[in-house]
């Protein structure tokens, strides 16, 4: 049997508050998407203003964090013609996104869910996404 550790509703909307303090800071409103640790969506936040097209990239970034656990930003270089993941964001039926906005959370050692953000530039996308991670990091007391 196994032992699952997964974001709750509380932690989901820890998450979504640092990132939407962010968002709010550098002025740009975004989808904000969290998933448990399977990438099946927990809790969503489209702020006035945010993208009609970023709702489903939100929750695609999210999943992909989960299932790679590691940012989304990192398969950008690896899906360019003739290198390791080239295609990648073709798989699961289009659901794998390589670019930035997309993070896995951590509790320790595990991966308990993953958050996406889209509606800026990925740079934008990222920082919010980092900004929620680390809000829930200090949540935690670390």
């Amino acid at each position: 049997m196994l032992t699952i550790k997964r974001l709750g509703i509380d932690d989901a909307y820890v998450l979504i508050a640092g990132a939407r303090a962010k968002a709010q800071e550098i002025d740009v409103p975004m989808c904000i998407a969290i998933t448990d640790e399977s990438g099946n969506l927990i809790a969503f936040e489209r702020m006035n203003g945010g993208k009609v097209t970023a709702i489903t990239l939100a929750i695609d970034k999210s999943f992909t964090a989960i299932g790679i656990r590691k940012g989304t930003h990192l398969l950008g270089d690896a899906n360019q013609p003739g290198q390791p993941a080239h295609g990648i964001s073709s798989a699961l039926g289009g659901r794998m996104v390589a670019i930035g906005g997309g993070l896995p959370v951590f509790a320790g050692e595990e991966v308990v869910g993953g958050i996406g953000v889209s509606s800026g530039s990925p740079a934008q996308d990222l920082s919010v996404a980092e900004a929620a991670v680390q809000a829930f990091a200090a949540s935690q007391g670390k």
